[in-house]
């Protein structure tokens, strides 16, 4: 049975104070996720926030991220409208990498067997080369794999070798890239 009211925020670090959390609040549904913000002061504003971000990154509008300081982008990566980056712990995308509109990663999860609901998070990485398709979602813990890719709509719950499909209906090899 569900004990909701001992739960606790026990182990589960921010990574910055309250004011700092405060204001990424505040620019990121004001400013950040709006239509109108240029997509490189999206990636600037990461960035000063405490985001690692490398070259020619492109971040669309609606694209939510809960806490910069604790993501990680490498070169040349797309980040779709509408997608949610919900980072309790890091997340690591590799170069080359696209996380499709809609797509969610989310480091966040709950140990289901305690009573007190605790949290049981982990990090989320997403190689090189990888593809989050539309509307897609990786769970905590999970490694996309080099080249890997995650089909539109599904859940990827474990790691995902490179080179592979991840489908409703189970994996298969993706063609090398020519």
């Amino acid at each position: 049975m569900r004990n909701l009211p001992a739960f606790t925020l026990a182990g589960y670090d921010k990574g910055r104070g309250k004011l700092v959390q405060a204001l990424w609040f505040a620019v990121m549904n004001t400013v950040f996720m709006a239509w109108f913000c240029p997509a490189g002061l999206r990636v600037a504003l990461l960035r000063a926030f405490g985001a690692t971000i490398g070259d020619g990154v492109l971040i669309r509008h609606r694209v939510r991220i809960l806490w910069p300081w604790k993501l990680t982008v490498g070169d040349h990566t797309w980040i779709g409208e509408g997608a949610w980056l919900l980072n309790l712990e890091p997340i690591a995308l590799g170069a080359h990498v696209c996380v499709s509109q809609e797509a969610l990663l989310c480091t966040g999860s709950h140990d289901h067997r305690a009573a007190d609901f605790r949290y049981r998070n982990a990090r989320i990485t997403v190689e090189d080369g990888a593809w989050v398709a539309a509307r897609a979602t990786v769970l905590a813990g999970v490694t996309v794999g080099r080249h890997a890719v995650v089909a539109a709509g599904t859940t990827l719950h474990k790691d995902l070798p490179e080179l592979t499909l991840h489908t409703a209906d189970g994996r298969r090899p993706v063609p090398v890239p020519a």
